[in-house]
């Protein structure tokens, strides 16, 4: 089935017309003028940008409180207004819409960044089915067309005005409003399907997390006296070292890169299999960068992942934040061994040094580190491997079948949206 059929068959024959949305909605703005004092003695609700971009529906428990005088209360938000970001610095991000689907019981107010929709008394448009249309491909599109601008995209209101909205058997708005509550009841059984999928494998996640950390913790803890201890300064048996940065203003450094590099970010207590960034064979010869083998282990030193690590799936440099870790005896001890214990520490790290502004490499040598035999290495490193595969199984798996559910939704959201135009034209 075609999709106008399969929209068609839903019409049940009933006409559709498309109007104007200057003809049967007026336009309002927000607030201007508001400084940080206005925030901090608020008597009213205040929708921002951030509001109306991650939302399809305004929630007013996650609103800020603004001051507002009397002179500004005309614009007051109402229920079954569509919300729009009026400017972005991101093209794709002008334009995008939230409603308002409840009734707020204080009043609220937009921030300059945005403007108001407000439908016409008589036109049937019910605010959940606003919620769904002004976020799909055709009408989305259509109100990318009015943003204009090169480092800051603001929709212009003047072409705003001519977007053409559909309205079912706008003569009929009992009719009307039930083949929207349709078109919302399908729609909203997908969106609602995604949030019970992320429920349960997030909980799925978490447990196994758990169960993974107290295992880890469990085979990585030893009795005083059970096996040797060796710190990461012993050189005999570690290579420990810093990263670097080619000169930003050298191309010839990064150009046509093909040596991978990587930065703190990349640390995420977790093998790393890919790099963002490359640097050129000159940029490594002419900074402190150095080429690592594969199965280094790598820490941060600095920002937000200081004291997470990495285990390097393949060869690369990194940044000056990142230090490396290589077993020199893989007899002794092994790197993917060291790698799981250093893991293990991240929580104490964290906590016993959290007033550390960066690691350096003089306190990381002083770490101390297990060297049971080679044979309990290898079974305690099969273990956690186990472990370390199922979870991550788990947490890829999370953002893949949230992203098949949203493509669903989106494919029939976009399928039940499509509504004929008059004389051939394409919705």
């Amino acid at each position: 089935m075609s999709d106008l059929a399969f929209i068609e068959k839903l019409l049940d024959g009933v006409a559709v017309k498309w109007k104007a949305l200057g003809d049967v909605a007026e336009i309002y703005g927000g607030l201007t003028g508001k400084s940080k004092a206005d925030f901090d003695a608020g008597n009213a609700k205040f929708i921002t940008y951030k509001n109306i971009f991650s939302n399809l529906a305004i929630d007013a428990n996650q609103l800020a409180s603004v001051r507002v005088d009397a002179g500004e209360c005309q614009n007051a938000v109402s229920y079954g207004d569509v919300l729009f970001t009026g400017s972005s610095e991101i093209a794709d991000e002008a334009g995008m819409s939230s409603v308002v689907t409840t009734r707020f019981e204080e009043d609220v107010y937009l921030n300059s960044f945005s403007f108001g929709l407000r439908f016409n008394k008589g036109v049937a448009i019910s605010p959940e089915f606003s919620k769904h249309l002004f976020r799909s491909q055709h009408i989305r599109s259509e109100i990318s067309r009015t943003a204009s601008g090169v480092t800051r995209f603001n929709i212009s209101k003047a072409r705003f005005k001519k977007i053409e909205i559909p309205i079912p058997c706008p003569d009929n708005p009992k009719k009307s409003l039930e083949i929207q509550a349709e078109i919302v009841r399908i729609l909203d059984s997908f969106t609602e399907l995604t949030t019970e999928l992320t429920t349960e494998l997030t909980t799925e996640l978490t447990a196994r997390k758990k169960q993974y950390n107290y295992y880890r913790d469990q085979l990585l803890s030893f009795e005083e006296g059970e096996v040797e201890w060796k710190t990461l300064g012993d050189e005999e048996f570690f290579e420990v070292a810093s990263g670097g940065t080619p000169s930003t203003g050298k191309p010839e450094y990064w150009d046509g890169g093909s040596i991978p590099w990587l930065k703190s970010e990349s640390c995420n207590n977790a093998p790393v299999y890919s790099a963002n960034n490359f640097i050129t064979a000159l940029g490594l010869q002419k900074s402190s960068a150095k080429l690592l083998q594969k199965e280094t282990t790598l820490i941060a030193l600095v920002g937000a992942t200081i004291f997470k690590t990495a285990f390097l799936e393949f060869s690369a440099a990194t940044n000056q934040n990142v230090a490396s870790i290589k077993s020199k005896n893989a007899e002794v001890i092994t790197d993917k061994f060291v790698f799981y214990y250093l893991t293990s520490l991240y929580e104490k790290l964290k906590s016993e040094m959290r007033n550390y502004g960066m690691l350096n490499l003089s306190t990381l040598r002083q770490f101390k580190i297990p060297v049971p035999s080679s044979e309990k290495q290898e079974r305690i490193v099969a273990i956690l491997d186990k472990f370390d595969a199922l979870t991550n199984s788990i947490t890829e798996g999370l953002p893949r079948e949230i992203e098949l559910r949203q493509k669903q939704y989106v494919y029939y959201r976009d399928l039940l949206l499509t509504f004929p135009k008059p004389d051939g034209v394409e919705a």
